[in-house]
This record gives structure tokens, sequence and C-alpha cells, in this order.
């Protein structure tokens, strides 16, 4: 399954450090864990700050107690409490790694990723870095994410990252220009996060609504404040009766569209219930023109 587990809410609400303890409990995690593996989903993503460390934590928990083995992507730059060190020196990279593995309680992680660029570390150290780990065995692959076509560019003139995460969505298109193609001409995995735009393609934002309790829009509302607007409004609408003539969910035909120009795409659900869309995607194929056509509904 093209699908991975997003274990960003585990323990907190991503990396902010305002949020750590609160997001899914541990016991809520184990939940999901147990129902994405159930499901077929075989690659878990996560992240050193997530929560604090309590992601990581946690899914090494998981692991340790079913002995179920799923691939790990983990990132790092950013500080896992309030006024810490972050970046991509190369002295941090081999920090927390070593750090994140004993979370993990692994040897290895199958991918490392930078969470973002770092303007204060030249990128070839950064590079150097991730390379001397691979060559140790101490990762399988190394990647970037939060990043332009520029700053790929460079990345390539100092080595050869297997992939690249990147937020992408129906409402959020800015990489099929450049990064995708020049991910696709050097073969380079292109993955898709938050590929439900943060709960906005799964129909829990009305017009003229409050957002639910508990929803992104209620806690983390910033990178999302530019939705609110009648062009998106009328386009969730016209996506929510073309899910509806195919008998499938807003999200699960807004993962399916995804999965139509990403190679991958992580889903963050917050119950088990939530992977349903994963299930309704996974038996979804679109043609170009169907895509095309959803597309057009946000323009």
């Amino acid at each position: 399954m093209r699908v991975v587990l997003g274990c960003g809410n585990f323990g907190g609400i991503g990396s902010a450090p305002a949020f750590f303890g609160q997001g899914e409990s541990r016991a809520d995690a184990f939940a999901l864990m147990d129902a994405a593996w159930d499901l077929g989903l075989r690659w878990f993503d996560t992240a050193d700050a997530y929560g604090g460390g309590r992601s990581e934590l946690w899914i090494g928990d998981w692991i340790a107690a079913t002995r179920n083995r799923p691939r790990i992507t983990t990132k790092t730059f950013n500080p896992m409490e309030e006024r810490a060190d972050r970046g991509l020196s190369r002295d941090r990279i081999l920090r927390q790694l070593e750090t994140s593995l004993a979370r993990l309680q692994l040897d290895r992680v199958d991918v490392y990723l930078a969470h973002e660029p770092d303007p204060d570390t030249p990128v070839a150290e950064t590079v150097g870095a991730f390379q001397e780990l691979a060559d140790q065995g101490t990762i399988g692959a190394y990647g970037l994410s939060n990043l332009g076509a520029r700053d790929l560019r460079e990345a390539l003139e100092h080595g050869r990252p297997s992939l690249v995460q990147n937020s992408y969505s129906l409402l959020e298109r800015d990489d099929e220009e450049e990064l995708i193609p020049l991910c696709a001409e050097h073969g380079i995995e292109y993955q898709a996060f938050s590929p439900l735009a943060g709960g906005w393609l799964t129909g829990k934002y009305r017009r003229g609504e409050d957002p639910p309790a508990g929803s992104r829009m209620t806690m983390r509302p910033e990178p999302y404040r530019h939705l609110e607007d009648d062009r998106v409004y009328d386009g969730l609408e016209a996506l929510e009766r073309a899910a509806g003539a195919r008998g499938v969910s807003t999200a699960g035909l807004a993962l399916a569209w995804a999965l139509g120009a990403a190679a991958t795409v992580v889903v963050g659900p917050r119950r088990p219930e939530h992977l349903e869309p994963v299930r309704e995607a996974d038996a979804l194929e679109l043609s170009t023109a169907e895509r095309d056509e959803l597309g057009s509904l946000f323009r």
C-alpha cells in the first residue's frame, strides 16, 4: 500500500513545544498503529521532535510489544523543548539520530529526513552527515522535507537524496510546477504529507460554521487561515458531490487524487475509523481526465 502512517500527533501536535503532552495518548497511539497495521500500512513516519520525543518512544514500544517491524522514517531539525538547539549541523544530526534510535529501540532507521532547510548550516555539511550515516548503515536512505526546487538543486550538488517529502493536496499544488518534475528527473521519490490539507478535504469545515472542537482550526489554525475563502468552500461542496457520485468520502477521493501525482502519501488519522478513507483510496483509480476535473474545482 502506498500510504504511510503519520505519527505526528502522538503525544503532541507536530513539533510545537506548546502542545507537547497533548495529542494522542500512548493507548490511542497503540490503537492507531494496530489499526494501520491490520489495514496493510507498513511504513510509519515520525520525527525526533514530535511530542517532544513521545512519538518515537511509543512507536519503539509498539514495535517491541508486537514484534511488527514497519519501515520507519524519522526526521530532525526542530528543537525538542522550548529554546533548545535546532538545526542540521553534522554534530547535531549524529547526536539526534543516536537518541532517535534509542527511543525507537532500533539499530537503524530506514529513511532519515532533514525536517526543513537550515539556513545556518552549509548544505554540503548536512548532506555529508547523512551520507556518513548511510555508509555506516545506521540509516538506509536520506531525504529532505519542506523544501523548494532551488533547495533540492543545491542538495543534488553534494549528494543524492532518495526522497522528498512536502505538503501536497488539492489545495496546495505549487510543487507541480518545478519540484515534482525535478524529482522525477533525478529518480527521487516524491512523498506528499497533509494530502487532506489539515482536515479541510474531509468536509469537517463548512461555510458559516464554527470548526469542530479539537480540530486543527481550533489548535493551530495559522497555516490554514488562507483557506477560509468562498472559492475554497465552493470547491469543497463540489468535491462532496463528486465523492458522493462515486460512493466514497471526500477524504477518500482527495487521497486518491494525491496518489495520482505522489509516489506515496502520509496520513495522520486521529482515530482508527479515520483510516477508512485509506481503504477507499486504495480501491479507487482515477483517470488523468478525472484528476484534471477534480483539480479544477479549486482553481
